[in-house]
């Protein structure tokens, strides 16, 4: 059964950072990034478990996958799955943990 994806508004604006951030060296690499994260962000549909679980919530339907030095966080939810964030590895996750709140 696939799932449906849903981007969070945070998670969104994350995206944007990251290119805008690669983009100053080299918009080919801000392209190929995003498109990998994209791909990876479509592919949890059909297998959402796929992605470890996430050590900070101890949670099985808070996971993760990682591209490149990112992780896509997300939620299963009953029929969606919500994207959470795109953060770079090495950034504080407890400015992630407030979007769970919501």
């Amino acid at each position: 059964m696939d799932y449906k994806i849903v981007w969070s508004p945070e998670a969104i604006e994350d995206l944007r950072s990251i290119a805008e951030y690669i983009q100053r060296d080299s918009e080919f690499y801000a392209r190929a990034v995003v498109t990998k994260i994209l791909d990876v962000s479509r592919s949890i549909k059909s297998f959402p478990l796929i992605g470890r679980v996430v050590p900070e919530f101890g949670n099985e339907n808070i996971r993760e996958r990682f591209i490149y030095s990112y992780r896509l966080v997300y939620q299963i939810k009953k029929q969606r799955i919500l994207i959470v964030a795109v953060i770079h590895e090495r950034r504080l996750f407890e400015t992630v943990t407030e979007r769970f709140e919501k």
